[in-house]
């Protein structure tokens, strides 16, 4: 049990320091292409914090292990909202938000969780077509992305435009073959970090006496989002914390489309049901509309106020807390 645990902490530091040597790798030799920054942004970076839920969830479907599969994505979502958007929002306010750029990945996420919460109502079972229409949903989406963000770049002034030349000339610089290197030991280190956390999740949650989607849910699913954390801190810290608020929705949208559409194409799962509640199956009592609950409280009153009120930071954590409580006391 000690050497799981030592293991899984192991894992979770490999997806960490993995990601930031992926994004570092891709975005030096998307600069010495010349590759527009904002572009850059939209592409590599939004889906580098997401690479290790999509490598949890993928080699977790691929053993056979749904309830990993599953619980990530989901609660990843809930992750990202409850704790880490909370924890930006309550220790400031987010004054302005521009809903003209935010106001797309919301309507997207929405629509693709409605879809997902369609057929676990339904059918339960996750197919390979949901996984393929899942991702080619995340294909639309990235399509509209590149546009917008090339769009939006005949708008940046002079003086942006300098500093991105600069730093495209900072990144020229530096050799060809060590961001390279980066790209392809970032990748590796994920791969295997991915692993340690999925085979040793399994074993902790064994040892605990939980089912495995609660580690899923929980561990697993905080371990995966802790470079959003990341994110978000610094975003706070530097006084950006708009920035933070896009990168987490960017982040859950990605989660439903991306994450779960490839575990569902590499191999099709069913709603794990190792947890009831009255004789219904928890997760779609409790997860599912909680994701639901945690996106609608966090978004719509941005969409409709421009403004996020520390308030809602606040609530939303104390969600979380009650959320942790109940998937491991009840």
């Amino acid at each position: 049990m000690i050497k799981a645990v030592l293991l899984f902490a192991v894992g979770l530091v490999l997806l960490i320091k993995g990601g930031d040597w992926f994004v570092d790798g891709a975005v030096g030799v998307a600069h010495r292409y010349h590759i527009p920054e904002i572009l850059i942004g939209a592409t590599v970076v939004s889906i580098g914090t997401t690479i290790p839920e999509v490598m949890v969830s993928s080699i977790a479907a691929a053993v056979g292990q749904s309830q990993t599969a599953y619980g990530n994505a989901i609660g990843s979502i809930i992750c990202n909202t409850a704790l880490i958007c909370a924890i930006t929002i309550s220790a400031k306010s987010v004054a302005e938000v521009n809903t003209k750029t935010f106001r797309t990945p919301v309507m997207f996420f929405f629509g693709a969780a409605i879809l997902y919460a369609g057929v676990a109502y339904t059918t339960g079972t996750f197919s390979r077509l949901i996984g393929i229409i899942l991702l080619a949903i995340f294909l639309v989406y990235m399509t509209l992305t590149v546009r917008q963000a090339l769009k939006n770049r005949l708008t940046i002034d002079d003086a942006a435009e300098a500093e991105v030349e600069k730093d495209e000339e900072k990144e020229k610089n530096s050799p060809l073959w060590k961001d390279i290197v980066l790209l392809i030991l970032g990748a590796g280190v994920i791969a295997l970090g991915a692993n340690l956390l999925v085979d040793n999740g399994k074993i902790i949650a064994a040892g605990l006496g939980v089912p495995e989607s609660v580690i899923a849910l929980t561990f697993i699913a905080l371990g995966t989002s802790l470079p959003e954390l990341v994110t978000a801190i610094t975003s706070l810290v530097k006084g950006h914390s708009s920035l933070s608020l896009g990168n987490i929705v960017g982040a859950n949208l990605f989660n439903l489309v991306l994450v779960s559409g490839m575990a569902m194409t590499i191999n099709p799962f069913t709603i794990p049901a190792d947890k009831l509640i009255g004789g219904m199956n928890a997760s779609l009592v409790v997860d599912v509309p909680l994701m639901f609950f945690v996106m609608a409280f966090m978004t719509v009153p941005a969409l409709l106020t421009k403004k996020l009120r520390r308030y809602q930071g606040i609530v939303l954590l104390i969600v979380y807390a009650a959320y942790v409580m109940f998937q491991f006391f009840f």
